[in-house]
């Protein structure tokens, strides 16, 4: 008897975050993402997490959705399609970790203007904040071309080679 009320419970708790905590979850992640989308880090990542948490509740989510995936999924085809291209990715994920580190250990650099607003001596939003952001940023880069890579990275067989044209 003990086991059939703790199961309902569990039923109960999976059944409402199916449906209010999933959408309740959504709209936290288009507002964080939303406030995290001028700053260094994952804002469209979460913005996009978000809206496909809604897109189960919402057909105007799902229409926003279906064509950013097709979308998406064209671009890690192409951007796997070539070890030049993976190696520009992997240097786009090491730039984000060093980032990471200047701005973590906040250095000094020197005053300029740019359109009338100064900079220097010390970085804009420096500090580990912005630090952790990149770094986040730099993980799920990689996890992203870890799993493009493995996904829809075609192995190029001897018969590629040979059919390859001659230029």
């Amino acid at each position: 008897m003990r086991q059939t009320i703790c199961m309902s419970v569990g039923t109960r708790i999976t059944g409402w975050f199916r449906r209010t905590g999933s959408e309740a979850l959504g709209w936290v992640l288009v507002a964080l993402g939303a406030v995290l989308w001028p700053l260094p880090g994952p804002g469209t990542i979460v913005v996009v997490a978000g809206v496909a948490l809604l897109s189960r509740h919402y057909v105007w989510a799902q229409r926003l959705l279906d064509p950013l995936e097709r979308k998406a999924v064209e671009a890690a085809k192409f951007g796997v399609a070539t070890w030049p291209r993976i190696f520009v990715s992997v240097l786009g994920v090491v730039w984000l970790v060093a980032l990471g580190v200047i701005w973590c250990i906040e250095p000094e650099i020197p005053e300029f203007d740019v359109l009338g607003v100064g900079f220097g001596p010390q970085l804009p939003a420096a500090g580990w904040v912005t630090a952790l952001g990149l770094w986040t940023s730099a993980v799920a880069a990689l996890g992203l071309l870890i799993y493009s890579i493995v996904k829809w990275r075609k192995p190029r067989t001897r018969r590629d080679a040979t059919d390859a044209p001659v230029s």
